[in-house]
C-alpha cells in the first residue's frame, strides 16, 4: 500500500490570519438570504458612457500590456485632477503609477520600506490589510487604538509610541470604518511628529471624494513636509463604483517612486491596459467626481433618517460610504455575535467594528454599507425597524 503523503513544516508566515470577516459575512448573507450590507461594493450599475469606452478601448485592440507604471493619458489626467483640485503639481512620468487595485498599492509600498525588525504605526480601527501585509515582510506593527464616538487621535501619544525603529505610520484619511476624517491641526500634528523622525508615510486616502456637509479632505499632498516622505493611495473602484475592476494609483516623489516601482514590476508589471484609458477619457469630466459626494450624502441621510426612531444609534457618518449604529439598546452580545443574530434573524449583514481592532474592543458598534440601491436601502430601514 502506498504510504499517504505528508506535507513538510509549513510555518505559515501569517499564523494568526483567517478567513477575513467580509467573507464570512457575506457567507452568511447568502446562507439566509439577506441583504448585504457588509463589504463594500455598489450594487448598481457603473455608467453606461464608462462600459462603452472600455469596450471601445478592447475593439481597438489595446489588450496587451501596458507600460509597467501605467499609460500615460491616465496619469496625465490624474495629474491635472490633482491640479485642479488641490492647486498642485505632480509629475505623471516620476511621481504617479497606476496600480491593480488600491489594496496593491499599499502592499506593494509597505513590500518595498519594510525590514525585519522594523516597527509600523497604524491606527485602529484599520483596514485589514495594513497588519498583514507588514507582517510578511518581518516588521511589527505598533496598533494606537481610537475610540467612537470620535475616534480621535491622541497625537502626544503616538509620539511617546514612536522609537528608532519606527520605519512607517499609515493614516487611513478619510477613515474606513469610522468615517471621520483627519483636520488642518491633525496634519500639523503628524509634520512635527516626522520631522525628528526618520520613518515614512503611507496615505491611505481612497474615500478623498466621498467627503459630507461641505467638509474638505485634507491631503498630505498639501503639505511639502509630509509629502516629501509619503505615499499616498487613491482607488478608481471607489471613484467610479467599480470595485471589481481593481485599479488604483499610488503617487510619492520621484525618489520613493522609484523604489515603488522595484517592486511593483516584479508584483503585477501592470494593471488592466483597455480600462487605464477609458478611465483617462471618462475623467475629462470633472462632474464624474465632484458629484460623487452629493451622489453618496443622499444615501446616507436616507438611511439616517431611516433609522430614527429605530433601536439603533447612529453614529454621525463624516465621509465614506460606510454608516456606524450603536447597539447598546437592544442587546449585550458581542458585536461578532449581534452581526450573526442580525443576519440570521433580521436578514440584514453588516461588520462588526471589533474586527478592525488587533486586540478585544467591544464598543457594540456595526458598520453598514450605503452604497446601495435606494431599493436595499429601503428595505434595509424596514428590516432594522424589526430589531426588538
Amino acid at each position: 500500500m502506498t504510504k499517504s503523503f505528508q506535507y513538510p513544516p509549513i510555518h505559515s508566515k501569517l499564523p494568526n490570519t483567517m478567513v477575513s470577516i467580509f467573507s464570512q459575512m457575506s457567507a452568511l448573507a447568502e446562507k439566509y438570504q439577506a441583504l448585504n450590507l457588509s463589504q463594500g461594493f455598489p450594487n448598481y450599475p457603473v455608467s453606461p458612457e464608462l462600459i462603452a469606452l472600455v469596450n471601445a478601448y478592447m475593439e481597438k485592440g489595446y489588450n496587451q500590456y501596458a507600460p509597467m507604471a501605467g499609460m500615460m493619458p491616465l496619469r496625465e489626467r490624474i495629474a491635472q485632477k490633482i491640479e485642479a483640485m488641490y492647486g498642485l503639481d505632480v509629475h505623471p512620468e516620476s511621481e504617479i503609477t497606476i496600480t491593480a487595485g488600491a489594496t496593491q498599492g499599499i502592499f506593494t509600498t509597505i513590500a518595498a520600506l519594510i525590514r525585519p525588525g522594523d516597527e509600523v504605526i497604524i491606527f485602529e480601527p484599520a483596514y485589514d490589510s495594513y497588519r498583514p501585509s507588514v507582517e510578511l515582510f518581518g516588521g511589527k506593527v505598533i496598533p494606537i487604538r481610537l475610540l467612537a464616538p470620535d475616534f480621535n487621535i491622541d497625537w502626544a501619544y503616538v509620539r511617546s509610541a514612536m522609537t528608532e525603529k519606527t520605519r512607517l505610520i499609515i493614516i487611513n484619511n478619510p477613515n474606513n470604518p469610522s468615517t471621520k476624517m483627519l483636520c488642518r491641526e491633525d496634519l500639523l500634528q503628524l509634520e512635527l511628529l516626522l520631522k525628528d523622525s526618520d520613518a515614512f508615510l503611507l496615505s491611505d486616502e481612497v474615500y478623498e471624494h466621498i467627503v459630507f456637509d461641505d467638509r474638505v479632505h485634507e491631503t498630505v499632498l498639501s503639505y511639502p513636509r509630509l509629502r516629501e516622505r509619503s505615499y499616498v493611495v487613491a482607488s478608481f473602484g471607489k471613484l467610479l463604483h467599480t470595485t471589481g475592476w481593481k485599479l488604483g494609483y499610488v503617487i510619492a516623489p520621484p525618489i520613493l517612486t522609484g523604489e515603488f516601482r522595484k517592486v511593483h514590476q516584479f508584483n503585477v508589471f501592470s494593471a488592466n491596459t483597455p480600462m487605464q484609458l477609458a478611465i483617462a477619457d471618462y475623467l475629462k469630466d470633472s462632474n464624474s467626481y465632484l458629484e460623487l459626494a452629493a451622489f453618496f450624502q443622499e444615501k446616507r441621510d436616507f438611511l439616517t433618517s431611516g433609522l430614527q426612531g429605530s433601536r439603533l444609534e447612529v453614529v454621525d457618518s463624516e465621509s465614506t460610504y460606510f454608516l456606524l449604529v450603536n447597539y447598546s439598546a437592544v442587546s449585550n452580545l458581542s458585536e461578532l455575535d449581534f452581526a450573526k443574530h442580525l443576519t440570521e434573524h433580521y436578514a440584514v449583514a453588516t461588520i462588526p467594528v471589533s474586527t478592525f481592532y488587533s486586540a478585544p474592543c467591544e464598543q457594540n458598534l456595526l458598520r453598514i454599507c450605503f452604497a446601495k440601491d435606494h431599493i436595499t436601502l429601503a428595505k434595509a430601514v424596514d428590516l432594522l425597524h424589526k430589531i426588538v
